[in-house]
């Protein structure tokens, strides 16, 4: 399997550290408000990536973090915590909102069908780790104090900035963050930040240097390690984490020490809508539910995400969304063929149904290649939708759908036969049409498309498919 791997700047073979288990941790939602169709698309990216690894015979591991404390509103270190930020906004504790969107995320995911982490490891859960890990850093050296927390000193670590090809001259005039005084390069991150005096955080611990919190980036740190070891295989993460998150974690980390974070890195490229990014700011960061009160099922938005390669930067967009429905309708359309066995068929495909699943393994063994994989699915489905389904090619077509369910996760496989009285009604409509009642054979199929179940006639017959 190769992967396009942000280290190396090409796509490399995975080669884990040891096979068959590939261990993999996943930057996971920062759960202060609700997660827009952005996220969304990056996490079904990276389920993605853990089906094709489990299609082609290795076992995960995989972790995935949730931010429930420390993530600031400024990547400099500055402002309020986001979590206390949505307390305040919602009159709530830290504690309630980060419950409440924690699980708004997990309801998410689970409409997706996107697969369950094996480990989803909250930062308030490990407090005491990462206070460990930043007293291995104070002994080595790497640390400094200033009034407002423990920082990390970024001069020590000569590699800093060469993960994301930063210009750190150009960081020293304060183009990326917002210069801090006390700091001795802009570019220190905290590792462990005080609490303000006089004022009570929702979310506090004492530690070593005195009571407080701990920065944003150091959980992830503490956290891949303690579940997934010094050096992971795989570390996932949006594009946006490139040069501020993931930065600082491969500095902290491999500083402590001294082994590679991660051999292979994958980030997902951004989502625009109306050619900008999402943001609360402008006003287009659209939730699932949204997506699901305007009429589209989760799959639809699963598929529509799949369209696009995730390195490559993609559009949302309501007419696009609308187009993956049809597409989805056409999916479910071949899927309930199983329903519909002919004594025989005119015409053969051109592949065979078993070797289906391994083909689209194959195209999304190549750097997770979704675009064409669905485009080749959409060339099994169109021959099928002709050729129609014989009973000794059922048991190979069922599996052909499990297969299919498995590598893209579209729920193909549930798709359910209609009832006796449709089954009924559409034997009434093709008597109508035999005897030429043409306006009792339209009725019929009204009253069929009312029930979401749609007609084709075919030289083998009536064929039915379900309405989304």
């Amino acid at each position: 399997m190769k992967l396009y791997n942000t280290l190396t700047k090409q796509e490399d073979e995975i080669t884990p550290l040891n096979p068959p288990v590939v261990t993999v941790y996943t930057c996971g939602p920062t759960v202060y408000d609700y997660s827009h169709v952005g996220h969304l698309f990056n996490y079904v990216r990276m389920d993605m990536l853990i089906r094709v690894l489990k299609a082609g015979g290795y076992k995960t591991k995989w972790v995935m973090n949730i931010t429930d404390v420390g993530h600031l509103v400024s990547d400099a270190d500055e402002g309020e915590d986001k979590l206390e930020k949505g307390a305040k906004r919602e009159g709530k504790s830290a504690w309630e909102i980060a419950e409440f969107y924690t699980q708004d995320f997990f309801e998410g995911m689970k409409l997706l069908n996107n697969l369950k982490p094996d480990h989803i490891v909250k930062a308030t859960d490990h407090i005491k780790d990462q206070i460990r890990l930043i007293k291995i850093l104070e002994e080595k050296g790497f640390t400094y104090i200033i009034d407002d927390g423990v920082y990390y000193d970024t001069s020590l670590f000569p590699k800093y900035g060469q993960f994301a090809n930063l210009d750190l001259d150009e960081q020293q005039a304060g183009a990326r963050v917002e210069v801090n005084p006390q700091k001795r390069q802009p570019y220190d991150f905290a590792l462990w930040k005080f609490s303000p005096k006089d004022s009570h955080r929702d979310m506090e611990w004492g530690s070593p240097w005195g009571k407080g919190f701990p920065g944003w980036h150091i959980e992830c740190s503490a956290m891949s390690m303690k579940y997934l070891g010094d050096t992971l295989d795989i570390h996932t993460g949006g594009i946006d984490h490139i040069p501020i998150h993931h930065t600082n974690e491969i500095a902290q980390s491999e500083a402590a020490t001294g082994k590679p974070l991660a051999n292979y890195w994958l980030h997902s490229n951004h989502v625009l809508i109306d050619g900008k990014k999402i943001s609360k700011s402008l006003g287009n960061s659209i939730r699932l539910q949204e997506v699901i009160e305007r009429g589209y099922e989760p799959e639809v938005l699963r598929l529509h995400i799949l369209e696009s390669h995730y390195r490559n930067q993609s559009r949302f967009s309501w007419d696009s969304l609308e187009a993956a429905k049809h597409r989805l309708d056409d999916l479910r359309a071949m899927a309930a063929l199983r329903y519909q066995v002919q004594e025989t068929v005119h015409d053969a495909a051109t592949f065979s149904l078993e070797d289906v699943p391994d083909e689209l393994k194959n195209i999304l063994q190549n750097d997770l290649n979704t675009p064409e994989a669905l485009a080749f699915l959409s060339h099994v489905n169109t021959q099928l939708l002709l050729v129609l389904i014989e009973d000794d090619m059922l048991d190979h077509f069922v599996l052909m759908l499990e297969g299919i369910d498995w590598l893209l996760g579209l729920n193909l496989s549930k798709v359910k036969d209609i009832s006796s009285r449709q089954k009924n009604l559409i034997m009434e409509r093709e008597a109508a049409r035999k005897n030429n009642d043409w306006g009792r054979a339209d009725s019929l199929r009204n009253e069929l498309e009312n029930q979401k179940v749609g007609i084709r006639d075919t030289d083998n017959g009536p064929i039915w498919f379900p309405l989304s």
